[in-house]
């Protein structure tokens, strides 16, 4: 049996679909009458629209406008914390590593909420050898449905990275896949996770 057959057991009255889609499954679904909701979040505020498209679909307007302005205040003190940074490491977040995908794009978003700036394109296929001339400082490992499995010394063995600042300085970190990868509350614990690391960096090069 696989996935949209059981999806289909459940009558579902919508199934909702967010990037990254798998192609094949999706085509099976669509063969069927069934409303599909497709959702593509590009920013913190995609998430929060999409959040309250949700609300309006169940009826919890209020409790989705609780949940965003929540997630706006911890976000918001976590920024009041970066803003104390002199400067801002250069991070490539990973959410997938064969081949490599940048993290989805809203990561960008909270990379710079912790102090960070991501100079990698996010939500992306790139290569070893564009992720090293970028040269980032700090590697973050967030791969897909991953928990917190991911392999962060097999980056140190990638040849054309031995330059690269972030593995010179031993700066390559995993993150669970969720707080990264999943377009809501989740969120917050990853920009928490993400603003510890810039300050571990910057404490490191405070005291070498």
């Amino acid at each position: 049996m696989d996935s949209v057959d059981e999806i289909l057991q459940l009558k579902p009255t919508l199934v909702i679909g967010s990037v990254p889609y798998k192609q094949e499954t999706l085509a099976k679904l669509l063969d069927h009458p069934i409303n599909f909701l497709a959702m593509n979040p590009r920013t913190l505020a995609d998430v929060y629209a999409d959040i309250r498209l949700l609300a309006g679909i169940t009826g919890r307007a209020k409790a989705a406008e609780a949940v965003i302005a929540k997630m706006r205040r911890e976000l918001a003190s976590i920024e009041r914390q970066s803003k104390k940074e002199k400067r801002r490491p250069r991070f490539y977040c990973e959410a997938w590593p064969n081949p490599r995908i940048s993290s989805p794009p809203w990561v960008a978003d909270l990379v710079r909420i912790a102090g960070g700036e991501m100079i990698v394109p996010p939500g992306e296929k790139v290569s070893e050898a564009r992720i090293a001339a970028a040269m980032p400082e700090v590697i973050v490992l967030a791969w897909t449905a991953t928990g917190e499995t991911a392999d962060g010394a097999k980056s140190y063995e990638v040849t054309e990275w031995k330059d690269v600042p972030a593995i010179r300085g031993k700066h390559v970190y995993v993150i669970r896949d969720e707080w990264l990868n999943t377009p809501g509350p989740p969120l917050v614990d990853g920009a928490r996770a993400l603003r510890k690391i810039v300050g571990s960096v910057f404490n490191l090069r405070a005291h070498p």
